[in-house]
């Protein structure tokens, strides 16, 4: 009997395969792009959560087709498989642009360190291919047409936009090195009390006990001291 083998897209945005229990089927998924954890659950592949949408789907899919070719039963919904699945649907209608840079800002989000986040970044910072520079390329396209239809006004205000965007630009340009090291920087501690400075410490007196001491002192008399600082002697009388 065949192993049935299930390819799912969880809650989380997670895409797991479950029932791959024996080392070929395990083997072909690892091979296809998904990590295999092994915990009390049992086994099980997952992709992570940051992989996007057209990547699991090629996966899930690419997985699926070495799995039937090896004789692996296969369940795999219509929404992760190239053959069956429909054109995606923006989750922004026809704004497309939009929900990718949607996409951008989820990718930032999940960065767990500069690296990471310098790559998500990237796709908005990048000198020609990033979404900063084709945000002002449009505005600058938009205020010349603007002006060839003889609204100057309107076209200036685009003109003025595309400066700013550029202005962006120049403000980040050459953080892809500081980004890299977020988070990585060594901060500044001060090294834990050895025994001697908890002994030290212990035996310290408090500045309330010295302040006590101090108004002890000046309220009792005080005995005259000579000039060593010792009170003077009695004298003894002479016979």
């Amino acid at each position: 009997m065949p192993t049935s083998i299930t390819i799912t897209s969880e809650f989380s945005g997670s895409v797991v395969a479950k029932g791959a229990t024996d080392d070929l089927s395990a083997q072909l998924l690892r091979h296809a792009g998904f990590k295999q954890i092994d915990d009390w659950h049992g086994r099980r592949h997952r992709l992570p959560t940051t992989t996007p949408l057209a990547d699991q789907v090629a996966i899930a899919s690419h997985a699926a087709e070495m799995l039937r070719a090896a004789r692996y039963d296969v369940t795999l919904p219509p929404s992760l498989d190239t053959a069956r699945m429909s054109p995606p649907v923006h989750a922004l209608g026809p704004y497309a642009a939009g929900a990718e840079l949607l996409s951008i800002t989820d990718q930032i989000r999940a960065a767990e360190d500069g690296a990471s986040l310098q790559r998500a970044v990237d796709h908005l910072l990048h000198p020609e291919h990033g979404a900063l520079e084709r945000v002002r390329e449009a505005l600058e396209a938009a205020g010349e047409q603007v002006n060839d239809l003889d609204d100057d006004a309107l076209a200036d205000r685009f003109g003025f936009a595309s400066e700013f965007v550029s202005s962006a630009q120049s403000e980040l340009v050459d953080s892809e090195a500081e980004l890299r090291r977020v988070g990585a920087a060594s901060t500044s501690y001060s090294p834990a009390p050895t025994v001697r400075d908890h002994r030290g410490a212990a035996l310290a007196t408090s500045p309330a006990a010295n302040q006590a001491k101090v108004s002890s002192a000046s309220s009792s008399p005080s005995a005259p001291c000579s000039a060593t600082g010792h009170p003077p002697r009695a004298s003894t009388p002479r016979r």
